[in-house]
């Protein structure tokens, strides 16, 4: 097997004895934030009325987002977690969710916090999110609801999955935390299934701090999430619903409120690196990348890769170790899967049923870092980091 093409001027890696590539750590993520005098501008008037949560300013920007998306109905709660807890109780979901298993673990945690057991379904191998054949082979007369993942921005099998809940009677919710100004054929990330939940925390590219966005074209389940948000309280001071306190602040309202117009220009350049990323190392042996259905456009939140060993010359863990010494950050997401943490091992099938995917692409994905900051030259060093890596083993065998 012959070397990956490198520029004669590489230096030797410094797990080979090289100096660093970087002489200081670079963050794995550094968001862009909108100026401070604008999101202090929307905030002002609203902290001097007292009215500091769940407000005026909460309102815009549910209405903003609202008009964007081209849905019906968004609203902000405290996370994207505490809006998933609240879509599966307003949805009144009983007995069993499939979802797949590598996602993070807030995606599971709203289902074991509504008292649901966890069916976990493989990933597809090229995407990476939810095998919805592997799904229908899981339903039962348990089954109530499938939580599927737009993993890393990219839009899940939507119309599959549709035809799938429709068919079986089920709920549709997509967990969309990394997906806010994602598209599918044309089509807003945020208009499809029962409802879609948005993250608005700081790795995200919509950021109000912490947030989250529950997006539905159902009038009432909108309103009971409204009231869930807010204990389930609708006004009576007699709650309709087991709700909790997951009101949005006035000024993480402003904060993404004012962040809103930035999207937009955070997509495009997210996709300039994912692109060049895969330009790079697009010889290299030993790695694959998410295919992106055509039609489709992700926010590449992350950008991810599978090392398999045989080829690139070292593992997953070893190539993080060696991007390390080189003063390059890196992200095992998401490593290990569900199924196999202890919270859910407790409750799911054992060992996770026939996840062969999902334990294949978890025990390899490595993901680089990837935000509108980073300039067109760093990104180009960490691509060429990783390239020289399969060089340098290959110069050793």
């Amino acid at each position: 097997m012959s070397a990956p093409k490198i520029a004669p001027n590489r230096p030797v890696p410094a797990i080979g004895g090289g100096e660093p590539l970087f002489t200081r750590r670079f963050p794995f993520i550094c968001p862009t934030l909108p100026e401070y005098d604008k999101v202090l501008s929307l905030y002002k008037k609203h902290y001097a009325s007292g009215m500091i949560t769940n407000a005026n300013l909460v309102a815009r920007f549910e209405a903003a987002a609202s008009e964007r998306l081209g849905v019906r109905h968004c609203i902000a709660v405290s996370s994207c977690t505490s809006g998933l807890m609240l879509v599966l109780k307003a949805l009144g979901v009983r007995g069993d969710v499939i979802l797949p298993s590598f996602t993070f673990f807030a995606t599971g945690h709203a289902v074991l916090w509504n008292g649901l057991r966890p069916v976990f379904a493989d990933c597809d191998p090229y995407t990476w999110t939810v095998d919805t054949e592997d799904v229908e082979s899981r339903i039962t007369e348990a089954t109530s609801a499938i939580l599927a993942v737009h993993l890393y921005g990219n839009p899940a099998a939507i119309e599959q999955l549709e035809r799938l809940a429709s068919k079986n009677g089920l709920k549709l919710v997509f967990d969309a935390a990394h997906a806010f100004g994602s598209t599918h054929n044309g089509r807003p990330v945020g208009q499809f299934g029962d409802a879609e939940v948005f993250s608005l925390s700081p790795t995200k590219l919509l950021v109000a701090g912490e947030g989250g966005l529950v997006c539905t074209n159902d009038a009432t389940l909108a309103a009971l999430v409204r009231a869930g948000r807010n204990y389930g309280d609708t006004g009576q001071y007699d709650p309709a619903l087991l709700g909790l306190n997951a009101r949005m602040t006035e000024f993480n309202a402003g904060l993404a409120l004012a962040g809103l117009d930035l999207v937009d220009q955070k997509v495009r350049r997210h996709n300039q690196i994912a692109q060049r990323y895969t330009e790079v190392l697009a010889d290299v042996p030993g790695l694959q990348f998410q295919e992106v259905h055509g039609g489709d456009v992700s926010t590449y939140k992350d950008f991810s890769v599978l090392v398999w060993p045989a080829q690139f010359g070292m593992d997953r863990d070893e190539a993080a170790a060696a991007l390390l010494a080189d003063n390059i950050e890196t992200k095992k997401y998401f490593s290990p899967p569900l199924h196999r943490q202890r919270l859910f091992r407790e409750v799911c099938e054992p060992a996770g049923r026939d996840l062969n995917n999902t334990e294949r692409i978890s025990n390899s994905v490595l993901s680089l870092p990837i935000y509108e900051s980073l300039s067109d030259e760093t990104v180009e060093k960490v691509a060429m980091a990783v390239a020289a890596l399969a060089q340098e083993e290959e110069a050793v065998r």
